[in-house]
């Protein structure tokens, strides 16, 4: 029996399209046909899958437009950031296209003959995409599997299919044969437990919650199954006192409400020290009150809704439905009526423990607490389950790369906000992941290493 999703547009509550979800037989169907295509794929010479891949980023290119206003309308983000988004595919799609032909292995020296290495593609990758980021998160893991001559399936999220479903149109229009790139919309109860489970499927890519990448993790140990899980995060922004306070209270608003706070990256946990708190925090609110929420194709929108009335009532729930109470410093301002919208938030927690603090609120609320030195600092951005990202704000670079080392996180950054870049790796330390994604070696989790031994005697 044929079930659908009503895919809504969070800024208005109107139905978007009405989708099909994949049964298990048709994830099977899937996976078999990316199977079937696997040997093929492989066999393509290096310089001719480039070229697919090169035509296939052009092909993004030059729907750049149509993937944004698609992506307003799937997951409510600006239209600043849907075209960002789509560009992001395109580019790393680009970048992964001069793969195929310097997927070099090693010559090691031995004695008695010539020892080399081969990297050898994996054959079927599963890859599962949040909702949050759907055309990025899905490029970082399609392209370089494709490069390294793997074929994919991918489940997008329930809540945001659409754009994904239309890259997998884009590949099969720019020459990819049929299987070695299928997208399966589907429940991840079905199909992305379906790429777990089948022992066709040779590697999950999963990006989402901790909870779940912990479920994936298990099953995949009974097939001994690689897996590259980038999950939850609670990154501290770290602002000293001789940083320029005035431009990292400036900044600090976009490093926690872009995509509405729904993003794993998200610098939920300001510390400030001490002696520049008060200063800081009356900069920061006239940013934080300056901060455009408004209807995504507006191109001023700076922020938009929450993906869905779940979200909405799970993210409250962390400001006025908090057991305990939660001290509310300042909010900025929000569309009223239709569409999940939640002002942007400033907390004060009352103590470290608090789950405001602790637990990943995944919407637009900052926590802000004091610290008193570096080591404080440090001490207090570890106290944390998660290590995904974070920054560092201070004049002394000494400082910034002391903090870098000491903090326990995957991605950071000094005097900026930066997270991701397709030419450097990304990924979290604890319990936010393992692997990494992005950068010149992520065809190294798409393959695998194989040495051949060739005797000169």
């Amino acid at each position: 029996m044929t079930t659908t999703h009503d895919v809504i547009n969070p800024a208005t509550e109107q139905l978007v399209r009405s989708v099909e979800l994949a049964t298990v037989e048709e994830a099977d169907a899937a996976i078999g046909r990316a199977a079937a295509a696997s040997p093929g794929w492989r066999a393509v010479a290096p310089a001719d899958r480039a070229l697919l891949l090169r035509r296939f980023s052009d092909l993004v290119g030059e729907h750049q437009e149509e993937l944004a206003l698609l992506e307003v309308e799937n997951a409510g983000h600006t239209i600043g950031n849907a075209r960002w988004e789509a560009g992001n595919v395109r580019d790393v799609l680009a970048y992964y296209s001069g793969a195929p032909e310097r997927n070099f292995g090693r010559q090691i020296p031995v004695a008695g003959g010539i020892d080399v290495t081969f990297r050898e593609p994996l054959g079927v990758v599963g890859i599962i995409v949040p909702w949050n980021f759907p055309m990025p998160i899905a490029g970082w893991g399609f392209a370089p599997a494709l490069a390294a001559g793997n074929t994919v399936v991918l489940k997008p999220a329930e809540l945001t299919p659409l754009t994904a479903m239309r890259l997998g149109e884009l590949a099969l229009e720019a020459g990819l044969p049929e299987g070695v790139f299928t997208v399966v919309p589907g429940k991840g109860s079905v199909v992305g437990e379906r790429f777990v489970t089948h022992p066709d499927v040779r590697k999950v890519c999963f990006t989402g919650s901790t909870a779940v990448g912990q479920r994936i993790m298990r099953g995949a140990a009974d097939q001994v199954k690689r897996v590259t899980l980038e999950l939850g995060g609670k990154s501290a922004n770290i602002v000293f006192a001789d940083s320029d306070l005035e431009l990292a209270a400036a900044r600090a608003p976009y490093a926690v409400f872009d995509n509405a706070g729904q993003d794993c990256c998200a610098r939920s946990r300001i510390l400030v020290e001490r002696s520049a708190f008060d200063r800081f925090m009356e900069h920061f609110e006239t940013a934080v009150r300056g901060v455009v929420v408004t209807d995504p194709h507006d191109e001023a929108a700076e922020m938009g809704p929450l993906i869905s009335a779940e979200q909405h009532e799970r993210v409250s729930a962390y400001v006025e439905g908090a057991s305990d109470g939660v001290d509310v410093a300042f909010r900025g301002t929000a569309p009223e009526g239709a569409g999940y919208w939640y002002a942007p938030t400033v907390v004060l927690p009352r103590s470290t423990s608090d789950p405001v603090w602790q637990e990943e609120v995944f919407g637009p609320v900052v926590a802000v607490l004091p610290f008193d030195d570096e080591a404080d600092a440090v001490a207090k951005a570890n106290d944390t389950a998660y290590g995904l990202s974070g920054s560092i704000w201070t004049r002394d670079l000494g400082r910034g790369l002391r903090v870098a080392r000491g903090v326990e996180a995957g991605n950071l950054s000094v005097n900026s906000h930066s997270s991701v870049r397709y030419s450097t790796p990304f990924g979290g330390f604890k319990q936010s992941g393992i692997g990494r994604e992005l950068g010149p070696d992520a065809l190294e989790a798409f393959t695998e290493v194989k040495n051949v031994f060739i005797s000169t005697e």
